[in-house]
């Protein structure tokens, strides 16, 4: 299921976000298996399942691990990552590293993003679509050109 969607949540005092039921549906689809949570692009973080997350294991496991780019990647990417658990009421909690990272206050937008569920702290999404959304035509043009 591919997830879509712009979702504006409030993070708790212990870092909890609520998922939406449509992207937990679409996270899990009733597969057994965790969650995991990473730093994502933008300064976002990236909620994966775990059927997603062995999948890009698999994709960098086939490239040279002596490339530079990709053991820096790898290391920034997995020693933060994280399984994370939904509770009873559908929510994660965010660990603070990664919370700081983002740097995520109280006001988080969740994004569906095809496979994933990106974190935005409010504001940094705010300023990211500001800038981009008038270059949609552009975007499009260069991302599916093939």
């Amino acid at each position: 299921m591919l997830l879509t969607g712009a979702f504006s949540r409030s993070l708790d005092e212990k870092l909890r976000v609520a998922i939406p039921k449509r992207l937990r549906d679409g996270l899990d689809g009733g597969r057994p298996g965790g969650l995991y949570i990473a730093p994502g692009t933008d300064q976002s973080l990236a909620l994966y399942c775990e059927e997603t997350f062995t999948r890009l294991a698999d994709r960098l496991s086939q490239t040279s691990p002596t490339r530079q780019d990709v053991r820096a990647f790898t290391r920034l990417f997995y020693a933060r990552a994280q399984r994370v658990e939904l509770d009873a009421q559908g929510r994660v909690r965010i660990p603070p590293e990664l919370a700081e990272l983002a740097r995520l206050g109280r006001e988080v937008v969740l994004l569906g993003v095809q496979d994933r569920v990106e974190i935005w702290a409010a504001q940094q999404w705010a300023s990211y679509l500001a800038d981009r959304q008038e270059h949609y035509d552009e975007i499009a043009e260069t991302a599916l050109q093939g």
